[in-house]
């Protein structure tokens, strides 16, 4: 087990190394709350992730053999470049195994800070086997992900410095995949402040601790479907679990719905990037899984490493639900002018159209017709309902789409 000394040492070895993140009061989300709330920025440490923390704590404690024939990993994405960096700053050679799916971006950028990038696989589990068997097969240092005391003890440094930057926390929310953050956070913040309540927070669609807690034991997933693909693990390590069962007070879940939404608030009113696993803590408190007014909450952004394509269906989404988006398909005669009918209609309400598309193939669509489907921007509700009764006075037949 890790214990205080462990992170306490860590901490002095990552000084130089990482930054010390802000914790940071948002006066947006503690109106929300009804309570202080304050993030943890961890989406802003260098790699965009808390991982360079334990990668580079654990390359950091390898002895000059270990050193000299190299460290390799699995990863889909943060844990890869936490090592490539580590590695680099430490003058260690680094491989990376990574899946075949893995986004360009983050193969891209784990290349970047170092590392030789094998992609092997359809899985992570493809991945990781491979790399377990490289590893063997040439003397090289394994750096597992979240199961190893110097990774755990390499995470816990986020809990010393959240705990100098405010004495005072109430309540500690922390996403959870594999369980190394919220194992070193977690022993930190109760050694520093004993009473501190700690919250490790799943995706609904990937809750491997939730359950293993459950069950008594680390209990592997049979499967898993989340957005939030930095925490979506399928099985706890023995190590993390039984660090979790001692010092977590309690586990939650959220949905991706609720995590999609916390990241549209982050963008639109912290101007925060943040991916989607480093977003879930905050989502327990935003969309009201757990609530604690008059206190002083802790959020930590684990990571802004956001996929760009998700990124986007994330803000079109958001801005949908706060009726700054809409989508209407009107359907009329397929005859010249009917389109201008609709774009003057909208003009005349000063709607900026954001897209057009045509539909004359689908079966709901008469014969002779054609459904033109208009993307718009809007000030809300209010224009929304303003071009609704626009339409019906023109007799130009709508849907409204969500």
């Amino acid at each position: 087990m890790v214990d205080y000394a462990d992170i306490a040492a860590a901490y002095e070895v990552l000084r130089p190394v990482v930054k010390q993140t802000p914790l940071e009061r948002s006066k947006t989300f503690s109106e929300m709350t009804e309570a202080d709330l304050y993030l943890k920025l961890e989406n802003l440490q260098t790699t965009g992730s808390f991982k360079l923390r334990g990668a580079y704590n654990k390359i950091h404690r390898l002895n000059n053999e270990e050193k000299r024939r190299g460290v390799i990993c699995a990863s889909a994405g943060n844990h890869a470049q936490g090592v490539a960096h580590a590695a680099t700053l430490l003058d260690v050679s680094s491989t990376v195994y990574m899946p075949r799916y893995a986004p360009p971006t983050k193969i891209i950028a784990t290349r970047s800070y170092g590392a030789e990038v094998i992609l092997e696989g359809e899985t992570y589990d493809d991945a990781h086997e491979a790399a377990v068997g490289h590893a063997e097969r040439d003397g090289l240092t394994f750096v597992p992900a979240f199961n190893d005391p110097d990774v755990i003890a390499g995470q816990g440094t986020i809990g010393i410095e959240m705990h100098r930057a405010l004495q005072d926390i109430d309540v500690v929310l922390v996403p959870v995949g594999g369980g190394g953050l919220i194992s070193g956070v977690a022993v930190a913040l109760k050694h520093l402040q004993p009473d501190v309540t700690v919250i490790g927070v799943e995706a609904e669609g990937a809750q491997a601790m939730y359950r293993s807690l459950q069950q008594g034991e680390p209990t592997p997933l049979t499967s898993m479907s989340t957005i939030a693909d930095g925490i979506a693990v399928k099985h706890p390590g023995m190590l993390t679990f039984e660090h979790v069962r001692r010092y977590v007070d309690d586990m939650i879940t959220v949905t991706d719905e609720e995590i999609a939404r916390t990241l549209y608030m982050l963008m639109q009113r912290a101007k925060l990037v943040v991916e989607p696993a480093g977003a879930a803590g905050l989502a327990a408190v935003l969309c009201g899984t757990v609530s604690y007014p008059s206190e002083n909450i802790v959020a930590l952004l684990s990571g802004g490493n956001i996929n760009l394509l998700l990124l986007t269906q994330t803000i079109e989404r958001g801005m949908m639900q706060h009726d700054l988006l809409s989508r209407f398909a009107v359907t009329v005669p397929d005859r010249p002018h009917m389109l201008g009918r609709i774009l003057d209609t909208l003009a005349e309400l000063n709607v900026n159209v954001q897209s057009i598309s045509h539909d004359r193939m689908t079966t709901s669509v008469p014969i002779g017709h054609v459904k033109i489907i208009v993307t718009f921007q809007t000030l809300g509700a209010e224009q929304i309902s303003q071009v609704e009764r626009a339409l019906r006075e023109r007799e130009l037949p709508y849907e409204r789409l969500q």
